[in-house]
């Protein structure tokens, strides 16, 4: 997911593949690629350090400039090998050398450089290509493929985009908003959003939305606690009231009367046909069949919500139990106290 300041929130944008916060390391390469053909490197394409401490003597011109002509052939080949495999769009994790990148843009490749690792595993999924050590192991079936890898401005900044994969792995959402708030809020919606159908997506079973469940239960709840004797019925009837808190949190957060709301919900559940899903439409006020609006809830959402209320409820009507008992009154004395040695009339002597 990435956020990117400016525009509005109806900018956020799902891409069916992948986003990269980098840009074209050439201003000559070409700013759109058409059916990409990517190879992704792990490898730098410069020349190597070594690793001991060494120096190279030149003593004439002549030397100097087979010293270069070694050094631009050796860079250049690192080019050919890519152009070899059919590549046009290279991807590499570390540096990359300036004349590699003259030679990529006078081959019309499109290239990026110094990749975060995650970016790069995200990349190999999304286009099915297969991260490459060695560049003189690369073969035409590590690539990855896509319709499109395109450079775009988005706010003030360019960035990547990789589009139309075959069967991506991995996708990407950009993030709009005016400011780093709203974009912060966006995120966190988006990121419990997906959680929620990533859980229904799991279990394979949901419930309708709008506060059609709550509803349900508080009307059969109502129904059950009449059927129960003793001063248990009146719990059951607490807890049948305490689930209408969610229509009435929905009816005042659209600017609609709760109570009005609550009631029209409980007549809309005594029908008969899919009265069970009938919840709360935002934009009109009225009842609606949720499921027809594809308005739904995970149903292991739902279970942990009435689960964790249910616990809390029980730990604060036990802590003030125990309050309660700490703070009672001690026991008055038995028998008469202080009326010792007194006759059965209070004064001795009158019996």
């Amino acid at each position: 997911m990435e956020k990117k300041t400016g525009g509005s929130i109806s900018d956020t944008e799902l891409i069916n593949g992948f986003i990269l916060d980098k840009e074209k390391v050439h201003p000559r390469m070409p700013r759109t690629v058409n059916k990409a053909k990517i190879a992704i490197l792990s490898s730098a394409l410069e020349i190597k350090k070594t690793e001991v401490e060494a120096k190279i003597q030149i003593r004439d011109p002549a030397s100097m400039q087979r010293f270069l002509d070694e050094e631009e052939n050796t860079l250049k080949g690192m080019v050919e090998k890519i152009k070899a495999v059919g590549a046009n769009v290279v991807f590499c994790q570390k540096g990359m050398d300036d004349i590699v990148q003259h030679y990529l843009a006078k081959a019309g490749i499109y290239a990026c450089r110094r990749l975060k690792e995650s970016d790069m595993e995200a990349v190999a999924k999304a286009t099915g290509g297969s991260i490459v050590g060695n560049l003189d192991a690369i073969t035409e079936a590590d690539l990855g493929c896509a319709d499109l890898v395109e450079e775009r401005k988005v706010g003030e900044e360019w960035m990547t985009f990789i589009t139309g994969c075959a069967s991506p792995k991995a996708v990407s959402i950009i993030v709009r908003g005016g400011t780093e708030h709203v974009i912060d809020e966006v995120d966190r919606a988006l990121h419990d959003a997906l959680r929620v159908v990533g859980v229904a997506m799991e279990d394979g079973k949901i419930v309708a939305g709008g506060g059609a469940p709550e509803i349900e239960m508080s009307l059969k709840l109502s129904d059950y606690a009449s059927a129960v004797g003793g001063r248990e019925q009146l719990a059951i009837k607490a807890y049948a009231e305490a689930l209408e808190i969610i229509p009435w949190a929905l009816a005042e957060n659209a600017g609609l009367d709760p109570i009005d709301v609550v009631i029209q919900l409980k007549k809309a559940h005594s029908g008969e046909k899919d009265s069970a899903h009938m919840g709360l439409d935002l934009s009109t006020g009225n009842p609606i069949n949720m499921l027809e609006q594809d308005v739904i809830e995970p149903l292991r959402v739902k279970v942990q919500a009435l689960e964790s209320a249910t616990e809390v409820a029980a730990m604060v009507l036990r802590i003030d139990d125990v309050i309660a008992s700490r703070k009672a009154p001690p026991a008055p004395p038995g028998g008469m106290g202080g009326m010792g040695g007194m006759g059965m009339g209070g004064m001795p002597g009158m019996m």
